[in-house]
């Protein structure tokens, strides 16, 4: 079952963005970490919404071809680009064809946030692969496959601390939240285990070059403390062999 399209959810989903402090304390953070120097580069950021990466990436130089396939997300995007232009184009394309982007086009290739939404794990994998030069980064962020697993969550101990319940690890497929007004109670997402990320960019062609587990700090700990001590992310960085 696919997630679908954030049209219906497009306003919703970009003010949680903006509110949210885990996008500017986490997630953006370690894009950036892992993109790199991306001044004069040719970057296609995938499934990229309302643009929160691709801007992030121009204000750094970046020549910046943002896709996505949610037209009112791409709205959302190409408003904020009138209010501040950074260059960055727009395409309406599926993430796990990009049939609109040529072979060899891109430097770096970003998705930050979207893997857990698509379907075809393997053709998101082979599109981020045809678009990039060789040698070429492709960096990506998703929810920590092996502790955001459905149904796993926080429970308290006799002695008061807070630890992470894993269930359901090897069940992958769509699966929908319940327990909180978030992207995953309102979209749902695809389970998938660690070893069909890795496995699955080795397979394609890509080289895994870097690996991180953000640690929460700041208001993102204080609203989450749990995720100072248990990543709720995974960010890496690989490049096409």
């Amino acid at each position: 079952m696919a997630t679908g399209s954030y049209d219906e959810i497009a306003e919703w989903y970009d003010s949680f963005l903006r509110e949210n402090p885990i996008y500017e304390e986490i997630v953006l953070p370690a894009m950036l970490e892992l993109a790199g120097t991306v001044a004069d580069c040719d970057v296609c950021d995938i499934a990229c919404g309302q643009g929160f990466v691709s801007r992030a990436l121009a204000r750094r130089g970046a020549r910046v071809t943002g896709a996505d396939i949610s037209d009112r997300l791409l709205d959302l995007a190409r408003g904020y680009e009138g209010s501040e232009p950074l260059g960055i184009h727009y395409v309406h394309d599926d993430a796990e064809t990009l049939r609109t982007l040529p072979d060899g086009r891109f430097d770096l290739v970003t998705c930050s946030m979207a893997l857990m939404n698509f379907p075809d794990l393997t053709g998101a994998f082979r599109a981020a692969h045809r678009v990039l030069r060789l040698g070429g980064r492709y960096v990506f962020i998703i929810t920590h496959p092996c502790f955001q697993t459905p149904h796993s969550g926080w429970v308290s101990t006799d002695d008061g601390r807070q630890v992470r319940q894993i269930t359901d690890y090897f069940a992958e497929g769509y699966w929908m939240a319940t327990r909180a007004d978030d992207v995953r109670s309102r979209k749902g997402e695809h389970h998938r285990t660690l070893s069909a990320y890795l496995n699955g960019l080795m397979d394609t062609g890509f080289a895994l070059d870097r690996i991180l587990e953000p640690r929460a700090s700041g208001k993102s700990a204080e609203i989450y403390p749990g995720r100072a001590h248990v990543p709720a992310f995974l960010a890496i960085r690989s490049r096409a062999a």
